[in-house]
């Protein structure tokens, strides 16, 4: 798995997922409840994960919607 980009923005993070959706490759957030363990403040940022054989291609999809960093 790689990582794509780490945020706190939910709505980044759900246009991204979305995004990926829709072209056929599957992502995975991940520490999306570690905000459950800090009290729900949204410092943790969550993940954003892709296998590494989609990481090219999500990353070329990102970079298309002004979503990379």
């Amino acid at each position: 798995m790689k990582e794509l980009f780490r945020s706190n923005d939910p709505v980044r993070l759900s246009r991204a997922l979305g995004l990926l959706e829709d072209e056929g490759i599957p992502a995975f957030p991940m520490d999306q409840h570690m905000s459950v363990l800090e009290g729900s403040l949204g410092i943790l940022p969550q993940r954003l994960m892709v296998a590494d054989r989609h990481e090219f291609m999500a990353r070329a999809i990102l970079r298309d919607a002004g979503l990379d960093e």
